[in-house]
Parts: structure tokens; sequence; C-alpha cells
């Protein structure tokens, strides 16, 4: 039983939970230290809810017997492509929440991506010194929100759900 695609997803909801707990803890404690004891927590939390995702993806992909059950990130699974070539109720869901960038799943992808990019500087406005009644903004360039304990906490339980849900679906009676 160690071996079954299910361990996995579960394993990786688990990590997720003691992440948060961290997180819980690190708020609680007022340390020196808290912002960087929240920030490693967010960060783990995250790297192992998107571990569940795509332990999810690959219990899906394993009982369809996909042929990308051995894919590596969660993109690669959530593609219409894939779905169009075997489509299921499951994936089909997945894919539908994947793409529209306001579901938790489309957040959850978003907040993963912006864990690999660079941190920025904040954008200022630009004033122009010859003219000092009008003053030129940059729009658009708001950095995202970083996640935070509840929303995190929000998508392991939407993914424990999805889970418990679709292995109810693909169990063979």
């Amino acid at each position: 039983m160690a071996n079954e695609l299910y361990t996995r997803t579960n394993q990786k909801l688990y990590f997720a939970g003691l992440a948060l707990e961290a997180w819980q803890a690190a708020e609680a404690a007022q340390a020196l230290n808290a912002q960087t004891q929240i920030q490693a927590a967010r960060e783990t939390a995250l790297f192992h809810l998107y571990g569940a995702l795509l332990g999810l993806c690959h219990e899906i992909a394993g009982y369809y017997r996909l042929p990308q059950a051995g894919a590596g990130r969660v993109e690669e699974l959530l593609e219409r492509a894939v779905l169009e070539a075997a489509p299921g109720p499951e994936l089909a869901e997945l894919v539908e929440l994947a793409e529209d960038r306001h579901s938790w799943l489309a957040e959850l992808l978003t907040a993963w991506r912006q864990l690999f990019e660079p941190p920025r500087e904040a954008r200022k406005a630009k004033v122009d010194p010859s003219v000092a009644v009008i003053v030129a903004v940059e729009v658009g360039g708001a950095q995202p929100a970083a996640p935070d304990l509840a929303m995190l906490g929000d998508w392991q339980r939407q993914i424990r759900a999805l889970a418990l849900r679709f292995r109810q679906g693909m169990s063979e009676w």
C-alpha cells in the first residue's frame, strides 16, 4: 500500500498542514525573526500544496493510464491538449479550475510561479522636475500580495476535498 499513488498526495497534504501550524506558532510567538519564520512556513506550505496537487494529478493520470502519468509538473497535466486526448471528469474539472484565473487553483499555480521570480524594487512615481504640478505615474506594475495563512489553509482543504471526491468516483466497485 505504501507505493499507491494516493499516499504521496496524503503525505504532501500532511506536510502542508505542518507548515501551516509552524506559521501559526511563529505568529503567536512574536519572536524577533517571526517574519522570517512566517516566510519560510509560507514557502514550505506552498511547496507541499503544489506537490499535493501534482500527486492528485498523478492519481488521475495513473487511474486513466495517461501517457503523462509521470509528469513532473502540474502544468504538464492541466493542459487542454491532455484533456482532449483522454477526456475524464476529474481532469476536466482541474483544467477548468486552472484556466479560470480567479479560481483557487489558478491562484495557487500563480503563487507557485512567483516563488521563482527574483525580488523587484517597488515602482515609484516618475516626477518631472521642470513641472512641479504634473506627476506621471506608471500604472499596472503592482506586486501581487503573497498568499496569507487563511488562503493557504483554504487551498489545502480544497485539494483534500477534491482528492476524496475524485477517489470515490475513480474507485472500482
